[in-house]
């Protein structure tokens, strides 16, 4: 029975790392709602993350040593 052969370099299985860090947050049940209904359950972290970001990108743009 031959062998099977193993590749010569190991890749780890699975899906390869997002760069992200997983930050909790707690929301309102309504707020919840609202991002769900504008963006559905799978859009929400997306969304999350692009409002932090304009959201940052405000606040930097007022900074007083700008």
């Amino acid at each position: 029975m031959p062998e099977a052969s193993t590749p010569a370099t190991r890749r780890p299985m699975g899906r390869p790392p997002l760069n992200m860090k997983i930050v909790p947050v707690r929301l309102p049940p309504e707020t919840v709602e609202q991002v769900d209904a504008l963006v559905g359950t799978y859009g929400r972290a997306k969304f999350i993350r692009e409002a932090v970001e304009n959201e940052l990108q405000r606040r930097e743009a007022m900074r007083p040593d700008r």
